[in-house]
């Protein structure tokens, strides 16, 4: 059997990287993307089944080289996972244009961009896209105006993709995690803020890098292969209990 190739993006880190962990566990191969290239290959060099690209997802033009390289070297392309984002936040007034397209480029145009050029290899494959939103994409809070809005979009692209890709067998799904325990996330989160997000979250924790992961991989495996056009939350139930919390707004 021909080992399925899986395109990761925002691999060097977070989500991505250990999304890219759970790909291999399966007996996938992995393209792991992302900007930072010293970071990314700091950590791909320790992984067996992987080849590492630097890519900013943002531009077209190194897009396109993305995918002829991809080609070269694995020669098919299953699964992409568009999960290269960027975060921004702060109060509307205080977000200028500039901040906003930094957000948009990347978690929009990004997902636009990637999935455009991995649909010729997809076709071929029948295979699978699972664009990565966010929490914040479903229900509005507070200081996530650019944020907020460019994970939206990218749920509804998730739609489009599903409605027009699904008569040659392309599969396109989103997943929304809610709180993750990232070292990020940890280093920023106040002991309020910690606390708030316990209490709002009916399973009284925040997730894994893993839980959010494990979401991505089913999707795109041949368990999901009658899946295409959801909106998946992974978050602990969050979703479900209102918008933003006042620990939140500042």
């Amino acid at each position: 059997m021909t080992q399925k190739l899986a395109v990761v993006t925002g691999a060097a880190r977070g989500i991505g990287l250990a999304t890219t962990k759970l790909f291999l566990r399966d007996g996938w191969t992995v393209a792991m993307v992302d900007r930072d290239a010293p970071e990314l290959e700091d950590v791909a060099k320790d992984l067996d089944g992987v080849k590492a690209f630097a890519c900013d997802v943002s531009q077209p033009e190194a897009v396109e080289q993305l995918f002829a390289d991809v080609q070269k070297a694995f020669g098919r392309i299953d699964a992409l996972v568009n999960n290269a984002g960027v975060a921004d936040f702060g109060p509307i007034e205080e977000t200028t244009f500039a901040r906003w397209r930094t957000v948009m480029s990347t978690n929009l145009d990004g997902v636009f961009l990637m999935s455009q050029a991995a649909i010729p290899a997809l076709k071929e494959s029948r295979g699978a896209i699972v664009n990565i939103a966010s929490i914040s994409g479903l229900r509005a809070s507070t200081l996530r105006v650019a944020y907020g809005t460019s994970k939206a979009a990218v749920m509804h692209m998730t739609k489009q993709q599903a409605a027009e890709l699904g008569e040659y067998g392309i599969r396109a799904n989103c997943v929304c995690p809610g709180p993750v325990r990232t070292k990020l996330a940890m280093a920023v989160h106040s002991p309020e803020i910690i606390a708030a997000y316990h209490d709002a979250i009916p399973l009284n924790r925040y997730g894994s890098e893993d839980e959010i992961g494990e979401v991505i991989v089913f999707l795109c495996s041949d368990k999901a292969s009658f899946v295409t056009g959801q909106i998946v939350a992974s978050d602990g139930g969050f979703e479900s209990t209102g918008i933003g919390l006042p620990a939140l707004r500042s």
